[in-house]
């Protein structure tokens, strides 16, 4: 556990007063999920990623997503060798332990389809052949808000495959007089020392997964799912379920705690519904965080 406290201070060294989300981010990998990161441009999504990576030690690749970006840029492809007269595969950026998909919503739907396989299975089909990727294996990606110019937005199926979505917002002004003060956060990440490998990673998510969970939490986590589908024409899917449970567990072992309780789901509910909750035009007017929080509200806590 001293591992994952300095893991949180060597972050939050560099990304100042944004605990919860320190914490949300480093939930996310425990629990072996993939992160979407969505803000205005400048508050320091790229920052995070970035500093994610170093902190955790992991082999790490960054792909900035553009319009005429293809599949192809992603995954790699397969070129004719005149000398052995065979195709030989190239493999493309996402043979990493950690993508950075930076602006992934300035792609095309063509171009983010790439990523489906990759994230829900850890592998690549490429001319009828399957690689496997490295483990660990998580993607970052960051996304300026969909009503910004030269952006397209994530289709459910590829949201749906990002466990959580977090977003920064603007510094407190005593975290922000100390970014005017200090050195540039690019520089201090530079500076930043790995505090974890792969094989930490890989033991922390093995022990976050043998945190204790009740039957009435099980049943809690349900009656949360079942409201959410009760409520909008596309509710929480088992997925997301499955991934709500996970990340209460790595919250919970976060913490320290040996069981899961209901105040470790309700903590990580909002990041892991709000983006899966968007409302469709029948569904009414609230956005993803207002029917999440609406949806915790609702739903009795097991005593």
């Amino acid at each position: 556990m001293n591992r994952l406290a300095d893991t949180v201070k060597a972050i939050e060294r560099v990304i100042l007063g944004k605990t919860l989300q320190v914490r949300l981010c480093l939930t996310c990998i425990l629990a072996r999920g993939h992160l979407l990161i969505e803000d205005v441009p400048g508050v320091g999504k790229t920052t995070l990623a970035h500093t994610l990576a170093q902190v955790l030690g992991l082999e790490w690749t960054r792909v900035q997503f553009t319009s005429d970006m293809l599949p192809a840029d992603i995954v790699g492809v397969s070129i004719f060798d005149r000398t052995t007269g065979k195709f030989q595969f190239r493999r493309g950026p996402v043979f990493t332990q950690l993508l950075l998909a930076d602006e992934v919503n300035r792609a095309s739907p063509k171009a983010q389809s790439a990523l489906l396989e990759a994230m829900e299975e850890r592998q690549v089909t490429v001319d009828g052949a399957t690689y496997p990727l490295p483990e660990p294996f998580f993607v970052v990606a960051t996304q300026n808000p969909h009503e910004q110019i030269g952006t397209f937005g994530l289709p459910e199926s590829q949201l749906d495959r990002f466990l959580m979505r977090i977003s920064l917002g603007y510094p407190d002004p005593a975290s922000e007089r100390k970014v005017l003060l200090q050195a540039e956060r690019r520089e201090m990440m530079g500076r930043t020392p790995a505090v974890l490998c792969a094989e930490d990673v890989l033991s922390l998510q093995r022990a976050a997964r043998d945190v204790h969970v009740a039957e009435p939490l099980l049943d809690y986590v349900q009656a949360l799912v079942a409201r959410s589908r009760a409520q909008l024409s596309l509710g929480l899917s088992p997925r997301a379920a499955q991934g709500l449970l996970r990340a209460a567990q790595a919250w919970a072992f976060l913490g320290g705690d040996t069981a899961v309780l209901p105040e470790h789901v309700q903590a990580v509910f909002p990041a892991i519904a709000a983006h899966r909750l968007e409302p469709r035009e029948s569904d009414g007017g609230s956005d993803g965080r207002e029917i999440a929080d609406g949806i915790v509200q609702a739903v009795p806590v097991p005593v």
